[in-house]
């Protein structure tokens, strides 16, 4: 039991007092239905700005992206080493279905961004922090290496462990061009299912899911239909074949860039308690600085 007078009581009780400070901004600016929500959160997930827990959310990033890129050049590694037993429907559609399974499982801890330029999306969108940009971007970068790194120790260097690269038929200029679109495509549809306007929630991501899905069965002969730095980065590196990887560093930037453009025509500013859940994975606007527990 805790004395009356102690210090930590006393800090309880300030905690209270901002707590239902940060309940009544809520219920203002989204209503008493999100402030109910906001409270059956935990701590570390309602409080976004506090620092004690972000190692939570850049391990979500970390493994989910390890993941994406396991089943994402897992499958053109498991492609080239079977001699084609799985084929191309399946090697396009198992990035976009891991993405689902981790959206759904764990898109609560971190938003599961799986992606650079979906954070930097949310964050022009000021859905989400600038200064957890870079941590979310590194954390997504290691889980592509060790994924591909995985890859190595397991099959060998096979099919450059599956590394994007446009096709034999097409020019790096193609490439580009595609990549762009597509980046365009999936980051307009992750804003999108994001919005307050749209309010489909879960079904956010069997969206993002049949967009990947799509855009891997039109696109992947022409350049991958990778839309994701990281997925493209990693294999690139571990496999030490970098020649073309500046397409997938830039097109899909440039794709991420136009879509947010688009957004805004679409829906105006960011900065909406649907959108910030998406983006941060708790039911926290950014509207306020806390104090920290």
């Amino acid at each position: 039991m805790i004395p009356p007078g102690s210090d930590t009581a006393h800090d309880g009780h300030s905690r209270g007092e901002s707590e239902r400070g940060e309940r009544e901004v809520v219920d203002q600016r989204h209503g008493p239905r999100a402030g109910a929500l906001w409270e059956t959160e935990p701590r570390w997930a309602r409080d976004f700005t506090n620092l004690n827990y972000e190692w939570r959310r850049l391990f979500s990033e970390l493994f989910g992206t390890f993941l994406l890129v396991t089943a994402g050049a897992g499958a053109a590694v498991v492609q080239g080493r079977s001699a084609g037993q799985i084929g191309r429907v399946a090697e396009v559609t198992a990035p976009a279905l891991t993405v689902l399974s981790v959206i759904l499982f764990m898109g609560a801890v971190s938003g599961a961004h799986l992606n650079p330029v979906v954070s930097v999306s949310f964050a022009l969108r000021g859905d989400f922090g600038w200064r957890r940009v870079p941590g979310y971007v590194l954390a997504q970068l290691v889980g592509a290496v060790l994924a591909a790194a995985l890859l190595r120790a397991t099959f060998g260097d096979v099919a450059q462990l599956g590394v994007t690269v446009p096709g034999p038929s097409f020019s790096t200029g193609q490439a580009f061009v595609i990549e762009t679109v597509l980046s365009l495509g999936l980051v307009s549809v992750v804003l999108g299912t994001a919005s307050t306007a749209q309010n489909i929630g879960p079904l956010s991501a069997v969206g993002v899911e049949a967009y990947i899905a799509l855009a891997g069965l039109w696109a992947s002969p022409v350049s991958g239909a990778s839309m994701n730095p990281a997925r493209s980065l990693g294999p690139a590196l571990v496999s030490r074949h970098l020649h073309d990887v500046w397409v997938y560093l830039a097109a899909p930037l440039l794709g991420a860039v136009l879509a947010v453009a688009a957004a805004y025509i679409l829906r105006g500013p960011g900065g909406g308690l649907a959108g910030s859940r998406a983006a941060q994975g708790s039911l926290t606007p950014p509207m306020a600085r806390r104090r920290q527990p």
